[in-house]
């Protein structure tokens, strides 16, 4: 982007030439509110505006208006709709729920709302109890004439919204100017192209102080005022960038409110980036549908969303296990003697996974074991799970060109129709496989077919599909149902996933699926992992501030690669350093699942050195599995994830909100993990005293702590006193072996000396 002075062109992408067939429309006072069966009805007229580059009304084109629809629900929610391309009442609460998604709670339902005009041109929005939800200041300006050097502001949209009643204001951003030709941010907008509404716009203004979170899996510091985000699904290559494997256009303000922009097109988010004074969206549709989200606290507000969008449903017990994997494993023997291996060197594990070598043609996914390296297998998968093993399989949405399923996935459609071919367009970073088409998960037909492919392989005996990919598609295709490869694109992850979860279910009993690419409703379908991190602190503190706003975007289950998943500077050659491997193991073990899998080897034998201190934190990891499992439950009950930013616990304290290298693991475990080869770290606890779980001493918190030191065999982790942590009384080597007659509790009293591992 090179920078201008123009809202125009650093915001709504207007073309800096002016010489695109381009016009903005700005929200000007509404014309009529009224209350209606529906909700509140604002008629709100738009005009243009002359093609340049500061912003003035062309007053030889008419105003054209449109509806815009005011909801209230009953858990502390409005919603605000406007629906450019249809201006009948009825679209505005038409097909809107009905997508992939809204999901929500049967106690939601939308209250009766009536307007009052309290003044003249000043309406206020009530429930039936006289709670103000909106007012609507349709009054001039007040003014103390003295020079008419510049003209004065346009009419504009002012709006305030309350989503708590009476509280908690959220105004559209109706004056955000330098002056009024000068445009920093518009409440509301929409842009014409080629005679077509574009895309529409939205803004709210923001506080000075004023801290932003959420957003999807962002690989970027806690507070992410400052930053604006383009919300569109790509492979990101890593998780120490900008590109994003999963967005959801979702954000958490520290004032105790969130916006949830329902849509799933290429999106623009800017917080308090493009103005200090304002949060903006830009949605390439011609609709705005948003919902205005309060509840007082981070978990509540969080909830609120999740009536809207979808609980996690549980996962079963034994994913709460430790996984083994690399990329790849090829053969029933090499599987065989990794596993054996593990049992009688006593290290827990509860799934093997295999990644892209278990076909004929390593990469070449057909959805079947090549029968000279797996002679047998279902005898090979049954096999493991009389030792106490599931199989984890890798596959991806996409139908190579040498795959033995084209032909028919061409005559059916199952893959999208490519009329005018450009590129192979999605596949891998790492394979050079021509990628002929993606699985139109839009299309009925296509979804059995492929849901047969997974169920031959589920009734062998494999638990779980890893949904690779899906972030991007080929964007040259026609999709079944009819929308664009651009309409179509960050909401297929959901099909995708949806798809695998379901025929698991079915099949298993438990529904899971290890998916990379998300966006909002995709909770419903867990679970989600990281993407390639570098084997590398950078990888790892990237893994950690991704997972903490995953966590506060709505997901309740989130893991990554331990210990990274490629290594440096060679992607899949150099070596692996032992205290990584050490310190993302310890992360791992109180993250809410673990997975080891890369580039090269991830045995841990393979590092004898460390070997005997990763065999502990293992142990560890299977000891807490009874509160593991009491805080998933929890988690998908309430607003909380797994991980989750301190915040969560303390909206209060404002430092908090800048802190992305800590954590709570569910509510007991405040984590700090250790992510540099110096053995030390800062560690901020918060007000109370604190007790370190591994030595029992006491800390006092409210402060920080400077360079404290960390012997590689251990990490910092603390509880409160009197906290009460369900453990096993003995080690297990799976789940299998797992009995609540086994669980014990742990009380941090005040003669506690710490819990040895």
């Amino acid at each position: 982007m090179k920078q201008t002075n123009y809202h125009l062109f650093d915001f709504l992408d207007f073309d800096p030439n002016l010489q695109a067939d381009e016009a903005l429309w700005i929200a000007c006072r509404p014309t009529r509110v009224e209350a209606t069966e529906q909700g509140v009805v604002f008629t709100v007229p738009f005009q243009k505006q002359l093609k340049q580059n500061e912003m003035q009304a062309d007053k030889e084109v008419g105003r054209v208006e449109h509806k815009v629809l005011l909801r209230l629900y009953n858990n502390q929610t409005l919603r605000l709709t406007v629906r450019l391309s249809d201006q009948r009442l009825a679209a505005l609460t038409g097909d809107l729920d009905n997508d992939e998604m809204l999901c929500f709670d049967p106690s939601v339902k939308v209250l009766p709302l009536q307007v009052v005009e309290t003044e003249k041109d000043l309406f206020v929005v009530l429930d039936a109890e006289g709670k103000i939800y909106a007012r609507l200041d349709n009054r001039a300006p007040v003014l103390d004439p003295w020079s008419d050097l510049l003209p004065p502001p346009q009419e504009t949209f002012d709006l305030t919204l309350y989503p708590e009643g009476n509280d908690k204001a959220v105004h559209l951003s109706a004056y955000d100017h330098f002056s009024p030709p000068r445009y920093d941010a518009l409440p509301l907008a929409y842009v014409q192209r080629n005679g077509k509404i574009d895309s529409i716009t939205l803004s709210v203004e923001c506080q000075a102080d004023e801290c932003f979170v959420g957003s999807g899996e962002r690989f970027t510091k806690m507070d992410l005022s400052g930053r604006t985000f383009q919300l569109k699904n790509q492979d990101g290559q890593g998780v120490n960038n900008r590109r994003c494997y999963k967005n959801v256009p979702f954000y958490m303000s520290s004032r105790m409110y969130a916006m949830f922009y329902h849509t799933s097109a290429y999106s623009k988010m800017s917080l308090a980036d493009h103005s200090t004074r304002s949060t903006q969206f830009l949605s390439e549709e011609p609709q705005m549908d948003v919902f205005v989200i309060g509840g007082g606290t981070p978990e509540r507000i969080q909830y609120h969303y999740r009536q809207l969008t979808g609980f996690s449903p549980m996962l079963p017990l034994w994913s709460f296990g430790i996984w083994m994997s690399r990329m790849s494993y090829f053969s029933a023997d090499e599987v065989n003697g990794i596993c054996r291996r593990l049992r009688q060197e006593h290290y827990p594990c509860d799934v093997i996974h295999l990644d892209t070598g278990w076909f004929k043609t390593d990469w070449l996914c057909e959805w079947k074991f090549n029968e000279e390296r797996f002679p047998d297998p279902k005898g090979f998968v049954q096999d493991l799970l009389k030792q106490g093993f599931r199989v984890s399989l890798w596959q991806l949405p996409y139908v190579a060109e040498a795959a033995e399923q084209l032909a028919e996935a061409v005559e059916h459609n199952y893959i999208a129709p490519r009329p005018n071919r450009k590129s192979n367009g999605s596949g891998s970073n790492f394979s050079t496989l021509d990628y002929a088409g993606t699985i139109d998960f839009t299309n009925p037909e296509a979804v059995k077919w492929y849901q047969g492919l997974l169920r031959r392989l589920l009734e062998m005996g494999v638990t779980c599909i890893k949904t690779d990919f899906g972030e991007n598609i080929h964007m040259d295709a026609h999709y079944h149902d009819g929308r664009t490869p651009e309409q179509l694109n960050n909401i297929y992850s959901i099909l995708y996933q949806r798809s695998a979860y379901d025929v698991t279910r079915q099949v298993c009993g438990d529904g899971i699926v290890w998916g990379r690419s998300a966006w909002a409703g995709g909770q419903r379908y867990p679970l989600h992992w990281g993407g390639d991190s570098a084997h590398s602190w950078d990888g790892m503190a990237g893994s950690l501030k991704g997972g903490l706003h995953f966590g506060l975007s709505g997901f309740s289950f989130w893991s990554h690669d331990v210990p990274g998943f490629h290594s440096l500077p060679n992607f899949m050659n150099s070596p692996l350093h032992d205290d990584i491997y050490v310190r993302w193991t310890q992360f791992g073990v109180f993250t809410s699942h673990m997975r080891y899998h890369g580039t090269c080897k991830r045995e841990p034998w393979e590092y004898p050195t460390i070997a005997p201190i990763v065999k502990r934190w293992w142990r560890l990891r299977y000891r807490l599995l009874p509160y593991i499992v009491q805080q998933a439950e929890k988690c998908t009950r309430t607003g909380y994830p797994m991980v989750r930013a301190l915040l969560y616990h303390h909206p209060a304290d404002r430092t908090v909100w800048h802190i992305d290298d800590e954590y709570y693991f569910g509510d007991t475990f405040l984590v700090c993990p250790v992510m540099n080869s110096d053995n030390r770290r800062d560690i901020y606890l918060p007000e109370g005293e604190w007790i370190h779980l591994f030595t029992g001493e006491h800390w006092q918190g409210g402060r920080w702590y400077y360079g404290v030191e960390v012997p590689l065999k251990q990490m910092p982790v603390f509880v409160r006193s009197e906290a009460e942590i369900p453990l096993l009384s003995h080690d297990i080597q799976c789940t299998d072996e797992y009995s609540t007659d086994d669980v014990v509790t742990l009380r941090i009293t005040s003669d506690f000396k710490g819990l040895e591992i």
